[in-house]
């Protein structure tokens, strides 16, 4: 299993965050994400939205660093990228 999060640069609700992608599936990004206590109402999209103070604990489980750009063509290469207006993703917050 291999996750990709790039770094805290993008501002919002008075914080920094990440992204969190997977280059695979949504499953194995919702079960990255599920073992660390992520809630799932942090997906957006394709990604789960990370702040910047679990950063270095999301690297420590295993995410690998990667740069903003990288993450957009991770998921356009998997074929994960959903545009804005798309699902939030299956079911409810079950984490």
């Amino acid at each position: 299993m291999t996750v990709y999060i790039d770094p805290p640069n993008w501002p919002g609700h008075g914080r920094m965050w990440s992204h969190l992608v997977s280059d695979v599936s949504y499953d194995e990004l919702h079960d990255f994400a599920g073992h660390l206590g992520v809630p799932r109402r942090a997906f957006e999209r394709d990604h789960y939205d990370i702040p910047s103070h679990r950063y270095a604990e999301v690297v420590a489980a295993g995410a690998v660093e990667v740069g903003s750009r990288e993450v957009v063509r991770l998921l356009h290469g998997a074929g994960l990228r959903r545009r804005k207006g798309a699902a939030r993703g299956p079911g409810p917050d079950t984490v």
